[in-house]
């Protein structure tokens, strides 16, 4: 017979860090206590009476509050669930409604899913999680979707410990996992359920943005992907507000370094990359003051650039690769034309692509080739509608030309006021890849590149 969730819990917890929790299942005279545990108590402690053992845990409990989980016994899915009760009074009401209803209830102590940590599950060799939300996370849209070995890498990275969690064959766990220490056993790892003989998940959705790109700005969740699928990635310190900053990736050889805004979403060329040393923290307040758009800093390391550009997948399936000799940051805002660039860095622009392809599908990326080696500086995932003669194809009504020699902001102005069967000419010279083009796949509306 299939065991209850109270038994489940009572098992997970001789091996594995739980939330403090009791456990009672309704009886004729009222509530029998099944499983508890509690820090600093022995585990199983039996307590006189439901309001002392209610008592006990909101004392034990870092929040002060408690949850009420009710079930049927033997079905896997929970019943009503209340959230973060603060008083023996209001606790022990519920506890006794909910028995009268022929419910089994466990009581938990409230864990902040707030507090800069991820909750999901693994099932099988997948690993899916998100940030601000409870292991039923993956029930909703916008989780990261990654093979375990991945996704626990990526996690150690980000938190500086290594999940406890493993991944077996038919097995589905519900986890959380947190800065500070939690639980009874007081580790960074919670489990919460535990399911065998289930069906092992499919591949991973290789998906971002995602809740937990946007957790750490989505320029660092792309390197990080870069980086754990082998490319060489400049050695990166994050600097995000809602987690400790971490580090990836590796040393260029350069003593200069770049600052890099990293918002939650792309917003190609809106917000501030500069070369050299500026500080973060006055950077975040003037560029977003409300905290809303800049999830993290980035400080990377410069890499000595020979070649600088980008590599975008075109509506056709074909790669193009562009770029200049020197640093790109021009070409990207396109300011400066792309140039004829060499066979072996159009190659080894080639040959990083194909690996990243074969990692996470169809990608885009900017690049910087030192020489010796292409480094990855920015990674997006998906192939652009573009050809050669269109950024974006499609028919206007009416067609509005500019001058791409005038710069980012003014496209961005002109695409905030043309009407919705507006269309854009563009003239003068630019790269499929700058973030001219970028701009302009993002707004959606059909944008022609003039002959000549």
């Amino acid at each position: 017979m299939d065991l209850q969730k109270d038994e489940v819990l009572n098992r997970l917890a001789t091996g594995a860090n739980v939330a403090q929790f009791v456990a009672f299942r309704p009886a004729t005279d009222g509530l029998i206590q099944s499983f508890c545990r509690l820090r600093n108590r022995t585990p199983n402690f039996r307590f006189e009476s439901v309001a002392a053992a209610v008592a006990a845990l909101l004392d034990a409990s870092g929040s002060g509050t408690v949850n009420v989980r009710s079930y049927v016994p033997h079905d896997p899915r929970s019943r009503e669930f209340l959230y973060a009760l603060d008083s023996v009074e209001t606790v022990v009401a519920a506890l006794e409604r909910l028995a009268g209803e022929g419910l089994h209830l466990i009581v938990n102590e409230t864990i902040d899913v707030r507090d800069g940590g991820v909750s999901g599950v693994v099932q099988g060799g997948l690993i899916e999680f998100s940030p601000d939300d409870t292991p039923r996370c993956v029930e909703k849209p916008g989780v990261a979707s990654l093979p375990f070995e991945m996704g626990m890498a990526l996690l150690t990275t980000v938190y500086g410990f290594t999940p406890d969690l493993e991944a077996c064959p038919g097995r589905r766990t519900e986890f959380s996992i947190h800065p500070l220490l939690q639980g009874w056993r007081a580790s960074h790892t919670l489990l919460w359920e535990q399911e065998d003989d289930v069906p092992d998940e499919a591949e991973p959705g290789y998906r971002w943005p995602n809740r937990f790109s946007r957790h750490l700005g989505d320029k660092a969740y792309g390197l990080m992907m870069a980086h754990l699928a082998g490319l060489p990635v400049p050695n990166t310190l994050a600097i995000p507000r809602r987690v400790a900053p971490f580090a990836f990736g590796t040393a260029t050889g350069s003593a200069e370094v770049w600052i890099r805004t990293c918002p939650t979403e792309p917003h190609p060329g809106l917000y501030t990359t500069v070369k050299g040393w500026t500080d973060p923290y006055d950077l975040m307040a003037k560029e977003d003051p409300a905290g809303t758009i800049l999830a993290s800093i980035l400080r990377q390391d410069a890499v000595p650039a020979r070649y600088s550009g980008a590599a975008i997948v075109q509506a056709d399936g074909s790669l193009a690769v562009e770029g200049l000799a020197g640093e790109g940051d021009l070409f990207m805002l396109g300011t400066r034309d792309p140039e004829a660039l060499p066979a072996e860095i159009i190659s080894a622009v080639t040959h990083a692509f194909d690996r990243l392809q074969a990692a996470f599908g169809p990608v885009r990326f900017e690049w910087v080739h030192d020489g010796q080696q292409v480094w990855i500086v920015q990674l997006h995932l998906g192939a652009t509608i573009s050809t050669a003669t269109a950024v974006v194809p499609g028919e206007a009504q009416v067609w509005t030309d500019f001058k791409v020699e005038d710069g980012l902001e003014k496209l961005r102005r002109l695409l905030e006021g043309l009407p919705g069967d507006g269309g854009v000419n563009l003239i003068g010279q630019f790269g499929l890849t700058s973030h001219i083009a970028d701009v302009l796949r993002r707004a959606g509306l059909p944008a022609r590149i003039a002959a000549g």
